[in-house]
């Protein structure tokens, strides 16, 4: 029936088509900068499930087709752990090697990085092992001299050279090929999951630029790191294996469970922590997170760590990229500072959000945004700059922050670990006390403070750049300086003052009372914390990352004080506020109404503005229809029984209704302006000198969701935020008075929630008998 021509009858009745009675492709569908209907899509979803179990039971093929159908989602998910562990292996090697090719190059296989090619050497010595013949500095290489002014000098320039070429690659790839590969990823990750379209987000050209773009941006020593990008990139796995399986590729809010799996997998192959990745997307992407889409997200982030174990690109044997082993336990007096780290933490989240957001906007109003590689060279050069002359900034983020976590064992070679050594000692190496601070580790302490400094100010400007850059390293490397400081502070005060009475009870001399690597740790993840605002999955995702079970409470004290600091100025965290001022449409479940004000207070327009524009269901002409659409930009329209009667039937997509119009113009013959659309379930009798008629009573959404008048804002906005919807209908007495969408909330809140007295409402209601039928529809 579905395409086929209806002749009409002898006595002038004519058989209505009902030409999407079979499948119609892109209705249904969404269009960019659209919101989705989560109610729609998961009806959609039941009906398909429906539709296979019952045909199931038909035969063997159907059976199996079931069977497969019900496997998908699993095999989507192996699929995208094995996908991103692959990548994830491959950016930190190629991370390693550039990284170290801004310094020298392996001679005996330029493909080394610096650490790989003295693995292979047998000429390195334990006091210089970091020194091997293989490994020549370009200085050494070019001139033949290692040491002087003249080496210093030439290394330092092409230290600077190769970062520029880098960063400007990255900014060129983006530019050209691949926009939306730029920043973070998260904030937009975070508004896709909440039911917004950004087409070729996702797409495989983004995930491909960003690839080979976050080598290059991490490699050019920025302040950045590749762990926010890495959930962009996962998500992008996602999205390119969700258009292999149709249960996925059409359907919206399936497609998100998912993506939800996916950022899963992506912090989990970011940092080694697969109960981490659950976690952080359960707590800080997913906007809807069934119990279902949990166990898919473990198996995904099982999956992905297993991969990048395989593949072992850090060369420890370990899949945890900060891995540390401390041998004193920590004591509840130690909480003091641990605290004030959390303090620490939560002003330096505020500083650096309201900060980077004011340079961000001035980068969006002024002339600054029409230069993004400019900007881009400019940032790299200033940061090559000041970086080289300081070991501590010149050496990459990660592994400032390995040795900043690592406890000062009798095998350690560093600056930090420069203290004065009792001769007489003589306790098992894992068992060192207390010593004094030697000339290493005060020197170390003014490097360690610029560098804080340093890596404060450039961050600032550093992220939102148009290329990737990721947060949590740059963050963490804050916290662990400063805590790092902190920590070798108590340890010489616990050495010098052990008989204060604070120390007097838990640490008496000669003893090893106080780990300076414990602090760097605790103060990392209170300065992720405060940028972040994540609580349980920082926590998880810290001790996956070190190993550091037993420091749970020190790490979970730290990260509740420094929300609790952070909220005290300003409730939304880095990604949140990213997402304000780029003006995306989300509601943030964790936002509280405070509004006193009813549905009839918010809905438009007002007394002034043009009617809602409305169908009937059985008198408007193809060519009306037509008129509407071209006249309005109304994502949809409802459908009444007559403009006198307005009884509220139904509601219709505005695009379902542009390319059913547009298919029955091609494929039903009759079908001209002058044709009346029929929404109703029977047709009534036409004469036949009548244009064929048009059903479209398939588009037709017979069960929208519908508030009175009188319904409470607080409980309209937890309706858009819990079920999802993407519009919702007043109606007063059964009948249709207005439209919100979810964008009508998000974008117009100020503005649209004014308080009316119940004076003036009733004045309003009784020079409106008749029910009005107004609406609004913002730009998407």
């Amino acid at each position: 029936r579905g395409d086929s021509c209806c002749c009409c009858s002898m006595n002038g009745a004519g058989n209505l088509m009902d030409f999407l009675d079979e499948p119609f492709p892109d209705v249904s569908t969404y269009e960019d900068f659209h919101t989705i209907d989560w109610l729609r899509e998961k009806s959609r979803d039941t009906d398909r499930h429906r539709k296979i179990t019952s045909k199931s039971k038909e035969s063997l093929w159907e059976l199996i087709k079931s069977l497969l159908d019900a496997w998908s989602g699993w095999v989507v998910m192996l699929l995208i752990g094995l996908l991103s562990g692959t990548l994830a292996g491959v950016i930190d090697l190629a991370v390693d090697w550039m990284t170290d090719l801004k310094e020298g190059v392996c001679l005996s296989a330029f493909w080394y990085s610096h650490e790989q090619c003295c693995w292979t050497s047998n000429e390195t010595t334990f006091d210089d092992r970091d020194k091997c013949p293989q490994w020549q500095k370009w200085a050494e290489l070019m001139t033949g001299h290692a040491e002087g002014a003249g080496a210093y000098v030439l290394n330092y320039f092409l230290y600077i050279l190769w970062a520029l070429l880098f960063s400007f690659l990255a900014v060129s790839l983006v530019r050209v090929f691949a926009p939306y590969a730029c920043g973070s990823g998260i904030p937009e990750i975070k508004t896709i999951l909440s039911g917004f379209i950004i087409r070729g987000y996702l797409g495989k050209w983004t995930l491909l630029i960003k690839t080979v773009t976050l080598v290059l941006a991490v490699s050019s020593g920025l302040s950045l790191g590749k762990e926010g990008p890495l959930v962009h990139v996962a998500c992008c796995c996602g999205n390119l294996f969700c258009s292999l399986f149709s249960k996925y590729s059409k359907n919206e809010g399936k497609r998100r469970e998912v993506l939800s799996a996916a950022a899963a997998a992506g912090v989990s192959v970011a940092f080694g922590a697969p109960i981490g990745g659950v976690l952080f997307s359960l707590e800080e992407v997913s906007y809807y997170f069934p119990l279902k889409t949990l166990w898919r997200s473990f198996f995904a982030a099982l999956v992905a760590a297993f991969t990048l174990r395989s593949i072992n690109p850090f060369g420890n044997s370990r899949l945890v990229l900060f891995y540390v082993e401390y041998h004193t336990p920590w004591y509840m007096a130690e909480l003091v500072p641990f605290i004030l780290l959390g303090v620490f933490g939560g002003l330096w989240g505020t500083l650096f959000i309201r900060a980077n957001i004011a340079w961000c906007r001035r980068r969006k109003t002024t002339q600054l945004g029409k230069y993004p590689v400019l900007e881009v060279i400019a940032v790299t050069g200033i940061t090559a700059l000041l970086a080289y002359p300081n070991p501590y900034t010149r050496r990459s983020t990660s592994e400032l922050i390995s040795e900043l976590f690592n406890d000062c064992g009798a095998l350690e070679s560093s600056q930090l670990c420069d203290y004065v050594n009792n001769p007489n000692m003589s306790r098992p190496v894992d068992d060192i006390p207390d010593r004094p601070a030697g000339p290493g580790v005060y020197n170390a302490l003014w490097q360690l403070t610029l560098a804080l400094i340093f890596k404060i100010v450039i961050t600032i400007f550093t992220f939102g750049m148009k290329i990737p850059s990721g947060l949590f390293i740059p963050s963490m490397a804050v916290g662990a300086i400063a805590g790092r400081i902190v920590g070798i502070a108590v340890e010489q005060m616990a050495y010098h003052h052990h008989d204060w009475i604070i120390f007097k009870n838990w640490c008496r001399p000669g003893a090893d009372c106080v780990t300076p690597g414990l602090y760097a740790m605790v103060g990392a993840a209170a300065c992720l914390g405060g940028v972040t605002r994540m609580t349980v999955s920082l926590v998880v995702i810290m001790f996956e990352l070190t190993g550091g079970l037993e420091y749970i409470v020190p790490l979970m004290a730290a990260a509740v004080t420094s929300k609790w600091v952070a909220d005290a100025f300003g409730k939304e965290g880095i990604y949140e506020s990213h997402i304000l001022l780029n003006g995306y449409p989300y509601l943030d479940v964790r936002d509280e109404f405070t509004h006193r004000t009813l549905a009839t207070d918010v809905m438009r327009p007002r007394r002034n503005d043009p009617p809602l524009a409305v169908l009937t269901q059985d008198s408007t002409t193809v060519e009306d229809v037509e008129t509407l659409i071209k006249d309005t930009d109304y994502n949809g329209f409802p459908v009444v029984v007559s403009r006198e009667s307005e009884r509220l039937i139904g509601f219709v997509q505005r695009r379902d209704l542009t390319l059913a119009i547009k298919n029955a113009r091609q494929k039903q013959d009759g079908v001209v302006s002058s044709s009346v659309v029929y929404f109703t379930e029977d047709a009534p009798q036409l004469p036949a000198s009548n244009p064929q008629p048009l059903k479209l009573r398939r588009i037709l959404n017979l069960s929208p969701f519908t508030v009175t008048d009188h319904t409470p804002m607080e409980t309209v906005v937890d309706i858009f935020r819990k079920l999802g919807l993407r519009q919702c209908l007043v109606t007063r007495r059964q009948k249709n008075k207005n439209k919100q969408t979810k964008n009508t909330y998000i974008t117009h809140l100020d503005h649209l929630l004014r308080k009316k007295t119940s004076k003036k409402r009733e004045q309003y209601n009784k020079q409106h008998n008749r029910d009005d039928l107004c609406e609004y529809n913002s730009k998407y």
